[in-house]
């Protein structure tokens, strides 16, 4: 199979092209893997390794397939301009960011409800795409539909008993600005939740 059918079956048919391009003129190593919790994707510069590696999740939506490299890139720019100099989400990163995304929008690449909050969002991009809320609602329907049953957090009433997906529960409480306070039913400890954590109801 080739490299771009393998990309095919990961991002947007129009962004195809450029983001071939993109990692052969930089040589990246592009490495698809299971879905981690904690991130969506990583970059690694050439350090001890011959070339610059991205590193994105399997179980993505085209679109935010496509989002997270661009972020990842983004940082692979940075780095050949200023090394470990700058800080991760800064403004360099954040220049070179709004740079790469705003190419792809003269693509149609993105249904218009989702180019405009990309839009809206670079220009003061986050350090995380899961970081604004709106953002990350409008992505979520794209995903497939969930077979194991889970919901978002921010869908079920207060003081429901949930699951997370290390099998821990917890009590859905009140939401403190962006996140919700729930308590554990293991020790009676309260932690926050972003409002779109997957989570099951207990039955």
């Amino acid at each position: 199979m080739s490299d771009k059918e393998i990309l095919a079956q990961y991002i947007p048919e129009e962004a195809i092209d450029k983001v071939l391009n993109r990692i052969i003129e930089k040589k990246v190593h592009l490495k698809i893997t299971r879905g981690r919790r904690t991130k969506l994707g990583d970059y690694r510069p050439p350090v001890r390794h011959p070339n610059h590696r991205i590193s994105i999740n399997h179980d993505l939506n085209p679109y935010a397939f496509l989002i997270t490299f661009i972020h990842e890139f983004a940082h692979l720019l940075v780095f050949e301009q200023h090394k470990n100099k700058v800080a991760p989400h800064g403004k360099e990163w954040k220049i070179e960011y709004r740079k790469l995304m705003t190419e792809f929008f003269g693509l149609n690449v993105f249904p218009p409800e989702l180019q405009k909050a990309l839009e809206d969002s670079i220009r003061n991009a986050k350090a995380s795409t899961f970081s604004e809320l709106e953002l990350s609602r409008l992505l979520k329907k794209y995903d497939k539909p969930d077979v194991n049953g889970h919901t978002h957090l921010e869908d079920l009433p207060d003081d429901t008993v949930f699951v997370i997906q290390n099998g821990k529960k917890f009590i859905k409480g009140e939401k403190l600005r962006k996140r919700y306070k729930c308590r554990s039913l293991q020790n009676n400890r309260f932690y926050l939740f972003h409002p779109l954590t997957p989570v099951k109801v207990e039955e």
